[in-house]
């Protein structure tokens, strides 16, 4: 612990026992929470890179930014008439600002309400309508949501560009702080809820820690006497807000903040700051994971047999104390540099399903990567605490929290807690309150006292012999080699009865050509075959567009068969799919034709195939170096060090592409 007020206690057990004894004899409000995360005024609670400078930002300057950000605006929403209790709404990205501005409008006694920024306008406004917001801060005061509500810019709450009163320092608003968070669900069902949190609920939440870090040591360590949780989850998100933020902020560790979501700048941020926790979507687990790979492979047949080995052994002894770990340490070395350094002490998957392929992996390796369970409704209930290989590869979300109760009734997993939310509003009517059972319409079963969540409930797919289908425990088994998603949906079929019928679609990566779309065709009917599947999903699709926009973090099996019958994806059957991708190089030549456009400032007209990006455009290297670059990143797709040189046309950089994706080149 590198905290000097926490010098005096044994250890952090008793730090955390003590901070949380004291917090449990205030009255467990918004007040309270505020003094006791902000008490450790020294303790460093921001970091971020800044050129070459790493700037801190203490607890206490946190503080004395809050009081004056909301001075400015109870001054503002009072010249607004904006009412005691009001929602209104933050619509920023994660942030040292987001938590100053939420802190502020609850210290000015208004409700904040989380704007999920992954949702499109429509959602939101929507969603603002029916809480009744009466403001929303936003980067800038140009946010439309196509409603007539107030919105202000950060600029206009900034302490460093205002005059303020003299009367502002060290006091809060006397009026008191608001009683209740705003949370919007993810999105992915068809309404949008609304979780109201009050700073009691939070409280519980808190309160678990104690008996988390006792069953699950890990989850304490520090690093050169830090911990550092990177902010890599939206603070608008139940799994962000709770177990990144409030779950460390109450006992004053520090955030390390993103400049961008790009992956480089987040690898080289966790390496340059030495972060010890990082907190995230599957989705987020598999891009690292299936990189991973791809660095391992490019490095030749040798060092991938090498890899597969070393896993092999180590899946047998993994479970064998100090021997496991010792040869995890030692054989994973130079795979654990490559990605997120030495210094991680701790990880946790939430927010969607997880294959076990993927937590054996980190698991592995040396990364302890844990499984989580949580909804907006009723906050986070649990993870794997778990040290064994066998339970934390086997997609456990371990037993509920202290304040958590589980219980399944034909299948479904219900809820019962003290941290769930206080109601649950959707269109406007409560359905349901803090206290209740709460049907998380989630499939589960319980394996030895440990919770395996198995899927939605309603993403069931019944199939014509009247079994049901679990898409969870399917699509894993068709990413084969050329399949970028893989979803199983009930569709109607082409018939005149319209007959629904279970059907398989898969996403093709990108520019996959015809040859490997019928590769793809008839190895996942033998799977199916393989699999006892072929009677009971009696249709593939395949088709070209991601299966995942860019707003999602998991997949919405009912937007995606909503999206087909209103024949808004290119979907191919049989056959179909192999002439389907014949097309492919030369949509991928017009995809480096516009990049070359893009890249000089041309209308795509003056580019040709042939075009030489230096001799005929006039490029320069470092024009080049960004076309290259948006390759990479769109396509994973790693340059020769002279491909100026030697691919300098769009039909030499689409037939090095088509190659490499096709399996062509290592």
């Amino acid at each position: 612990m590198a905290n000097r007020s926490d010098s005096a206690l044994r250890d952090i057990d008793g730090y955390v026992a003590s901070k949380l004894n004291r917090f449990s004899n205030t009255e467990k409000n918004f007040g309270s929470l505020f003094d006791f995360m902000f008490s450790e005024k020294e303790n460093i609670m921001f970091e971020k890179s800044e050129g070459y400078r790493i700037v801190e930002t203490t607890y206490g300057e946190c503080r004395e930014s809050i009081l004056k950000r909301s001075a400015l605006l109870g001054s503002i929403a009072e010249s607004f008439g904006i009412s005691r209790g009001a929602a209104v709404g933050i619509y920023l990205g994660n942030s040292r600002e987001w938590i100053e501005v939420f802190w502020s409008v609850l210290a000015c006694g208004f409700r904040p309400f989380l704007m999920n920024q992954r949702l499109d306008k429509a959602t939101l406004s929507g969603a603002a309508v029916e809480c009744g917001a009466e403001l929303i801060i936003a980067e800038t005061d140009e946010l439309d949501l196509g409603i007539p509500l107030k919105v202000i810019g950060l600029n206009e709450i900034d302490p460093a560009g205002k005059a303020l009163m003299d009367r502002v320092g060290s006091e809060l608003p006397s009026d008191g702080f608001a009683d209740e968070v705003l949370i919007m669900s993810s999105g992915t069902g068809e309404h949008v809820k609304l979780a109201a949190y009050t700073a009691e609920n939070f409280y519980w939440m808190i309160s678990d820690s104690l008996s988390i870090i006792r069953e699950c040591p890990a989850m304490k360590k520090h690093y050169k006497g830090r911990l550092k949780q990177l902010a890599f989850l939206p603070f608008s998100h139940i799994f962000g807000l709770v177990s990144v933020y409030i779950w460390f902020a109450f006992f004053s560790r520090s955030f390390v903040l993103l400049n961008s979501l790009d992956k480089d700048t987040v690898l080289n941020t966790i390496r340059r700051h030495e972060v010890t926790h990082i907190f995230a979507v599957p989705l987020f687990w598999n891009k690292v994971y299936s990189e991973a790979l791809s660095g391992i492979h490019k490095l030749g047949d040798k060092t991938k047999k090498r890899f597969n080995r070393a896993m092999a052994i180590y899946r047998k002894i993994a479970d064998i104390p100090c021997i496991g770990p010792l040869f995890s340490k030692v054989a994973f070395k130079r795979v654990r540099s490559s990605m997120f350094g030495s210094s991680i002490c701790f990880m946790i998957s939430g927010g969607s399903e997880i294959s076990d392929e993927v937590l054996g992996f980190f698991n592995a390796i040396g990364y302890r990567l844990a499984n989580g369970y949580g909804m907006t409704e009723i906050g986070i209930t649990s993870f794997e605490t778990e040290k064994k290989y066998s339970l934390l590869s086997s997609g456990s979300v371990g037993k509920p929290f202290a304040s958590c109760e589980y219980r399944i009734e034909n299948g479904r997993l219900f809820v019962r807690s003290r941290s769930a939310a206080s109601r649950v509003t959707e269109g406007g009517n409560i359905i349901a309150r803090g206290g209740d059972w709460y049907d998380t319409g989630d499939l589960a079963e319980c394996k030895n006292g440990r919770y395996h969540i198995l899927g939605r409930s309603d993403d069931v797919v019944i199939s014509p012999t009247g079994e049901n289908l679990n898409p969870c425990l399917i699509e894993d088994k068709f990413l084969v080699d050329g399949v970028r998603e893989c979803c199983l949906v009930a569709l109607k079929g082409n018939g005149d009865g319209g007959d629904v019928r279970p059907t398989l679609v898969l996403s093709l990566k990108p520019f996959v050509g015809a040859d490997g779309s019928g590769r793809i065709y008839e190895e996942v009917k033998a799977r199916l075959s393989q699999n006892g599947l072929e009677d009971l999903i009696t249709r593939i699709l395949i088709v070209r567009e991601p299966l995942m926009n860019e707003n999602e973090f998991k997949l919405n099996r009912r937007r995606i068969a909503e999206l087909i019958n209103r024949g808004e994806l290119t979907a191919y059957e049989g056959t179909q799919a192999r002439s389907s991708a014949a097309g492919a190089g030369s949509e991928l030549l017009s995809r480096v034709m516009q990049l070359f456009a893009d890249a000089l400032g041309k209308e795509l007209s003056e580019i040709s195939p042939e075009s030489d990006f230096f001799l005929d455009l006039g490029g320069s290297s470092l024009d080049f170096f960004g076309v290259v670059s948006k390759i990479r990143h769109d396509y994973d797709i790693a340059f020769p060090v002279d491909s100026g040189r030697s691919l300098s046309t769009p039909s030499e950089i689409a037939a090095f592409m088509t190659e490499t994706l096709n399996g062509g080149r290592q």
